[in-house]
């Protein structure tokens, strides 16, 4: 890596918004993986990795948690009244609402297409396939990422 590159990885590494998105992220992720860890009696050290570092759903809302810290971060570095503050603003919306209804609506589609299919393959010896079922969010998931969120980007942002 040149010079260049060095110093703006370092600049990168020392900005808010990056920091504050990037732990939140991160502890959201690792929330999840412990939830999974202390309520699933037989979690395998598989599933809690594959938790931690991929699946999406469940408690807390890592997308909430994310768009939220950035959000927070940009009112703290831009100001509210900026304009990349709005889109930080809105685009958080977008991520919550899709987590919310579209996500979670395709997971339960994707679930009843599986019960179905698994139904009619035993009874009519058909081969079948499951669908991968997306896993949206609760509206308390999102609350909880998001004040997670919030509260790394203010400890991020004021410490």
């Amino acid at each position: 890596m040149d010079t260049a590159g060095a110093l703006g990885f370092t600049a990168l590494l020392r900005n808010n918004v990056f920091l504050a998105a990037s732990l939140s992220l991160f502890m959201a992720q690792f929330a999840k993986a412990l939830i999974v860890l202390l309520t699933r009696r037989k979690a395998g050290i598989k599933e809690v990795f594959s938790t931690l570092l991929w699946k999406t759903g469940g408690m807390p809302s890592s997308h909430a948690s994310l768009v939220i810290s950035i959000s927070t971060s940009v009112a703290f570095s831009s100001g509210v009244a900026s304009d990349v503050f709005a889109l930080s603003f809105f685009f958080a919306l977008v991520v919550i609402r899709d987590a919310m209804g579209v996500r979670r609506a395709a997971g339960m589609q994707a679930k009843a297409l599986n019960s179905l299919g698994s139904r009619l393959s035993k009874r009519m010896h058909i081969p079948f396939k499951p669908v991968k079922e997306i896993h949206g969010h609760t509206f308390p998931q999102v609350v909880v990422g998001s004040l997670m969120g919030f509260f790394i980007a203010l400890a991020v942002n004021t410490l």
